[in-house]
């Protein structure tokens, strides 16, 4: 997570939608990385939480963060939602990017999987492929809202 603070265009929208500078969930943050691991362990790939993951889960984990022009298309911080198979597919792009990856959500509108790697960038794995969606969650959050086309993963591949 960056030490910058947001845009205040992305600071409102983030504040609209629950919340708050500062927040934590604490330990509920825990439980649903605890949920994750073992969803993946049980698909055997077992997923490594990256430090700015869990901060992003910290901060905005629960949140359900609507497009202001389109509020089915959604960004909901819940990193337990996924699909069977998912964790081969992450470890699959994290090997590709060179870097842990670790699901902080999902998009509501296809159910696509967000992604924070080790460096604190946003990706988003989709039934398509892989997309980078930003340099941290302020850059992910501004280019969501400005509905900025989000280049392939592949572009990031060491």
């Amino acid at each position: 997570m960056t030490s910058e603070q947001p845009a205040q265009e992305v600071r409102d929208w983030l504040i609209e939608n629950g919340w708050s500078p500062g927040r934590d969930i604490g330990e509920k943050a825990e439980k649903m990385v605890r949920a994750r691991m073992e969803d993946s362990a049980r698909q055997g790939f077992a997923l490594v939480p990256v430090p700015p993951a869990l901060q992003v889960i910290h901060a905005y984990g629960g949140l359900r963060l609507p497009h202001p022009k389109a509020p089915d298309v959604a960004w909901v911080m819940e990193p337990t939602v996924g699909y069977d198979g998912d964790a081969a597919a992450i470890a699959e792009l994290a090997t590709g990017l060179g870097v842990g990856l670790f699901p902080v959500g999902y998009e509501a509108s296809e159910h696509g999987i967000l992604l924070v790697d080790e460096k604190g960038r946003f990706f988003h794995l989709h039934h398509t492929g892989g997309y980078y969606l930003g340099n941290d969650e302020f850059d992910a959050f501004s280019r969501f809202l400005t509905l900025s086309s989000d280049p392939d993963a592949e572009d990031y591949f060491v």
